[in-house]
């Protein structure tokens, strides 16, 4: 039998060779930036730098299409324009985004010039498909990272990655297991965490369709029942004083 000096065998130091590059193959690929694809996404990205660029920003909203939706008449905008419009608030949403999408805009211009009293973030379902609960974790720990080297003064609430599908399953299990890992990054001075999913969930542990229609994106109802949620933290993160905003979803 052929062998090498080291005592390895043609098929042993073939088998060392394919491991040896299926482990690069398997790194984690939400830690990597890469920007979207399609021209709809850039052009979402350069008109939220051009956006950034306008006026004074003192909040930011960081994730996916659930964050992008606060800017549409028929989903968030209504609960947008009552909570954040008055306090120079900026969507960083941008639809399918993972976490290493929102990595790379962070450091393509998302950033740039601005420094808000808070930035909320709130990403990684979009990784569910793809990476594991540790792999998810490790994305949102980069991001945050990212928003405090960057944004040394501001104050980052970071919440827990929204469930999707209306019976539990076994992504929500996954993202429920990033939600605990991350929120460990919370050190209750400059970084908080906060887990709001059970507001959209039943006793029996279904989401509500009024509040998720497709079992993902908040409906109208649901923005509202958020913005209610993180309203008392938000106020005091960016340093507010008096009573919070009406809660409209509260309102016949």
């Amino acid at each position: 039998m052929n062998q090498f000096r080291s005592g390895w065998t043609v098929p042993l130091m073939a088998l060392f060779f394919i491991l040896a590059s299926a482990s690069v193959t398997l790194a984690n690929t939400a830690v990597t930036p890469i920007p979207g694809n399609g021209q709809q996404w850039h052009d979402r990205h350069e008109a939220i730098n051009e956006q950034l660029k306008q006026g004074e920003v003192d909040l930011l909203f960081i994730g996916d299409s659930i964050v992008q939706n606060w800017k549409y008449p028929e989903d968030g905008r209504p609960v947008w324009d009552q909570f954040y419009a008055n306090r120079h608030a900026t969507n960083l949403g941008i639809g399918g985004d993972r976490t290493e999408h929102v990595l790379w805009r962070l450091t393509h211009g998302n950033l740039d010039g601005i420094s808000p009293k808070l930035a909320i973030i709130m990403i990684g379902q979009n990784n569910g498909p793809h990476n594991t609960a540790e792999e998810i974790a490790e994305g949102v720990t980069a991001i945050v990272r990212t928003v405090r080297e960057r944004l040394p003064d501001s104050k980052i609430l970071l919440l827990a990655i929204f469930y999707r599908g209306e019976q539990p399953n076994e992504e929500r299990e996954k993202l429920a297991k990033t939600n605990t890992i991350i929120a460990d990054l919370a050190d209750n001075e400059t970084i908080f965490f906060m887990n709001v999913n059970e507001i959209f969930l039943r006793p029996d542990g279904t989401i509500s369709a009024e509040l998720m229609p497709d079992f993902e994106h908040p409906s109208p109802k649901g923005f509202c029942v958020w913005a209610e949620a993180i309203e008392p933290k938000v106020v005091e993160l960016m340093g507010e004083t008096g009573a919070t905003k009406s809660p409209m979803c509260s309102q016949p």
